[in-house]
């Protein structure tokens, strides 16, 4: 039996009192995975080749952070998420339609958190950036903006010679409640769709 793809990708909006909202979504033919507490990656079935790439130097990875959180809030601002999914793996734009983008990004657009502020630091990483086993680069850490930090945990698969968004993970939180921690799912159960 092909096993599809499974791909996620999560928002999740805190705030010092708990959560504002959160969405997944997800593509599958398989059971789903079990996220682990600990903030590790869904097991996710890939299908293309294990990337031979080297981790992207500092100012690369940076601009791949950078890149998406522009892209992320021109489509917040806009409400078309077209583009987004169009510069994302092929993988991603299987399981996400932009009307399926629109609904995981309606909490973080409701805040009105302006994304593109993390133009003005470099991402500080929870995470040492690093290339899993399947080739994936996962990145994960925050922008310490005020007074809201912008948490991300973000994972790019290598496609025709770039690395392109495979999944994503954003949060906001008050700069007093700190951003060590990595953007979390809520205590209410995750809105599904695509089963």
């Amino acid at each position: 039996m092909i096993r599809h793809l499974l791909i996620a990708a999560a928002l999740t909006v805190l705030s010092t009192t708990g959560p504002l909202a959160i969405g997944e979504a997800r593509a599958q033919s398989a059971p789903p995975p079990v996220v682990a507490p600990s903030g590790a990656p869904p097991n996710i079935a890939y299908s293309a080749p294990v990337s031979t790439q080297p981790l992207p130097d500092e100012l690369t990875r940076a601009k791949l952070i950078w890149t998406t959180m522009i892209a992320i809030e021109q489509a917040n601002e806009s409400g078309n998420y077209s583009v987004l999914r169009d510069i994302a793996s092929p993988s991603f734009q299987v399981a996400n339609d932009p009307s399926r983008l629109t609904q995981i990004f309606a909490g973080i657009r409701s805040t009105n958190i302006d994304l593109s502020n993390a133009l003005l630091l470099a991402p500080t990483y929870r995470e040492p950036p690093a290339i899993d086993g399947k080739g994936m680069l996962r990145l994960t850490g925050a922008f310490g903006l005020r007074p809201t930090a912008v948490l991300f945990d973000l994972t790019f698969q290598w496609v025709s010679n770039r690395w392109r968004l495979f999944a994503v993970s954003l949060g906001a939180r008050s700069i007093t409640s700190g951003f060590g921690a990595t953007p979390a799912p809520a205590s209410a159960p995750p809105i599904r769709k695509g089963k």
